[in-house]
């Protein structure tokens, strides 16, 4: 593909930055991959300032997480027309490039992703498009072998503004199994073209070592102020004039040395490998092919082969270590104390067995008697801990990712409360639940094997609702396998109960999204206007007076209803009421979040008449939520005393005994 200056139209770049890594890296600074660092500079910082350089002027970032992360750790061109856009919901790639894309009608929409390492040329992308003549164009790396051209996808995508039209408005649309199939069902063009070189995109830590591999190789000129140096036959080498590097290291590049590394005597370190700034690697200590990111620490006799070194990460002494992320690890003070109390209890116990040898043979007795009288109890105490510890290690990263849901996604926040108050439950019924045998079943195997396939069935589709489903209903296995039906009967509502902790599938909550805005903006307006206020709605805007309040998505309500949810299962499942009662009480948790909700709204509409300013406009938003929890459960209390008013228990008449005297 010749690289030739090209007539350019209107350009416009859509960058999708994405979100955290999710698991796939476990690097204590959770920073997303459009964050992780190519020498000194963040992969996307270096992105903006290529197309700044390349004469792009409009740039769009779509992302999940965190705003203030990105621009604390991006500093784009002043040159670009840099926009950030923030993914509340996930929507697709093909969502991501119509909202990034706006409405624009007449630029021509370069896709790319933010883990791009070497990014092409402007002009080769459009060159391949127009050659094409086509409305989308999917840019692949070159092929390894003659017989395969092309290599994998180089997450590069050219749009006509034609292909916006076919992307739907709401709701999830992906750009290979929904746009695609929809453009070519439509008559459209789909071309796919090679790019000259690798673009190094990536999307885990395999990847991103093969990206930094062949930057290096490539022989790219360094943007840092590096000397290229020879040593010996090894390939170039970049080093900083403030790296301290021992006269005894043995090294074979490329290699980058950031500023005020320092490489003690009998090391060895094998390219491709980037040592970012302020690294320490100790005496006879080996990297071959890593990249270690500022401020990590390396012991003596260590061997590092293919990892990842997180920022302030610290490696002991005679550690080897291969294909891994090593993450930074914080030593607190908490840990401090704990070495030093294990040194005093190691130090007791050491004075306590020379004080009780003696006694020894008579608490060893009493201790075989202890362990033979509860020798069923002992077993399954041991079989519980082991069933745990395995579960907890197999969906380990669906816990952590459950985690993360918890405590970013305002709407399944109440999620985590679930497991400690079926906790509380459990301990509330255990003398009723003390007097029932434990007879383990083996159908709990059957339901295990069933989870386990459900399980995989996600992960292969990636339906991360299904696995997050599979964690409850293993669950249930275990306890079914353990405790036998029995219990498994008397702890079943219980066990649905766990299943509010667990967050909706992404097409329901995109389902019930819009029509819950749109429920919650009517009703508020309706609620104004019989209470003799001026309301105008204008979409999702409330007009009353000189104030606007806009409803976004994050006040749907569909927070209320899944704190509802678990307000009135809790109550539900603690109260001793009819079957029929509880199903109603339950039941009401939706009409009552709703209810609950327009409130909310129309006093924070009548707030904003009232006080102005940023702060204050927080306080009342902030505090009108908080305010209903208190308010619900007062609902459901009331929903109960109500039921108790109309229902009238029989009453128990005692027998008169008549007895006839001779």
């Amino acid at each position: 593909m010749d690289e030739q200056p090209v007539n350019r139209p209107n350009i416009k770049v859509v960058i999708l930055a994405g979100s955290y890594d999710f698991g796939r890296c476990p690097l204590a600074t959770r920073l997303p991959m459009a964050l992780w660092p190519v020498a000194e500079k963040a992969i996307l910082e270096r992105l903006l300032r290529y197309l700044a350089n390349q004469g792009v002027t409009q740039v769009t970032i779509v992302f999940r997480g965190g705003r203030s992360s990105l621009l604390q750790w991006v500093r784009p061109d002043n040159h670009l027309e840099l926009k950030l856009f923030g993914e509340q919901l996930p929507i697709g790639t093909a969502g991501c490039v119509r909202d990034g894309a706006g409405d624009e009608k007449d630029a021509l929409v370069l896709v790319f992703s933010a883990s791009i390492v070497s990014p092409p040329q402007i002009d080769t992308l459009i060159s391949a498009h127009r050659g094409g003549q086509c409305d989308l164009t999917i840019m692949f790396n070159p092929g390894g072998r003659h017989d395969q051209p092309m290599g994998e996808a180089a997450d590069i995508y050219v749009c006509s503004p034609s292909i916006l039209e076919r992307i739907p408005r709401d709701g999830y649309f992906d750009i290979k199994e929904g746009l695609i199939p929809e453009m070519l069902s439509a008559g459209k063009s789909v071309h796919a073209a090679r790019l000259p070189k690798p673009v190094g995109n990536f999307r885990d830590r395999q990847g991103y070592l093969r990206a930094m591999a062949n930057y290096l190789q490539s022989g790219q000129e360094m943007d840092l102020d590096l000397r290229p140096c020879k040593h010996g036959d090894s390939q170039i080498i970049w080093a900083a004039d403030s790296a301290s590097i021992d006269r005894s290291v043995r090294f074979y590049g490329p290699l980058v040395i950031m500023d005020n590394a320092q490489i003690s005597k009998g090391t060895i370190i094998l390219g491709p490998t980037i040592i970012g700034r302020n690294v320490r690697i100790s005496q006879g200590s080996t990297v071959v092919n890593s990249v270690l990111w500022d401020d990590a620490q390396i012991g003596p006799n260590c061997q590092i082969q293919r990892c990842v070194v997180d920022y302030h990460a610290s490696l002991p002494p005679n550690t080897v270590v291969e294909e891994k992320s090593i993450p930074f690890r914080v030593r607190g003070i908490l840990e401090v104390a704990v070495d030093k109390a294990l040194t005093v209890v190691k130090t007791s116990t050491t004075k306590l067995r020379a004080t009780s040898q003696p006694e020894l043979p008579g608490i060893n007795a009493k201790l075989l008697a202890w362990v033979k009288a509860h020798k069923g109890k002992i077993l399954v105490g041991l079989a519980i801990g082991v069933v745990l510890v395995a579960f907890l290690w197999s969906y380990w990263p669906g816990v952590i990712e459950l985690w993360s849901v918890w405590q970013q996604s305002d709407e399944y926040s109440s999620g985590l409360l679930v497991p400690f108050l079926v906790v509380y439950i459990l301990w509330s019924r255990r003398n009723d639940l003390a007097q029932l045998s434990i007879r383990p079943c083996l159908w709990g195997i059957m339901v295990f094997v069933a989870a386990q396939a459900l399980r995989i069935f996600s992960q292969a589709l990636m339906y991360s609702s299904a696995e997050n489903l599979s964690v409850a209903l293993s669950i249930a296995a275990v306890v079914l396998l353990l405790f036998g039906w029995q219990l498994f009967r008397k702890v079943f509502t219980v066990l649905l109960f766990l299943c509010l902790m667990l967050p909706w599938p992404n097409r329901v909550q995109a389902a019930v999204t819009l029509p819950l805005q749109r429920w919650a903006t009517s009703s508020a307006v309706f609620c104004l206007e019989t209470m003799g206020y001026n309301v105008a709605q204008e979409g999702n805007v409330i007009h009353i007076g000189n104030a606007s309040v806009a409803v976004a998505e994050a006040c749907n309500g569909l927070r209320m209803v899944t704190a509802f949810f678990v307000i009135s299962g809790l109550v539900v499942l603690l109260a001793k009421r009819a079957w029929w009662e509880k199903l109603i009480v339950f039941a009401s948790s939706l009409p009552v979040a709703l209810l609950c909700n327009t409130m909310r709204l129309a006093i924070t509409a009548l707030a904003f008449t009232v006080v102005s300013g940023e702060y204050w406009e927080k306080v009342f938003h902030d505090f009108g939520g908080y305010a209903m929890m208190p308010l619900a459960l007062a609902i459901v209390v009331a929903e109960l005393w109500v039921l108790a008013k109309l229902t009238v228990p029989p009453e128990q008449k005692e027998g008169i005994i008549i007895t006839r005297q001779k």
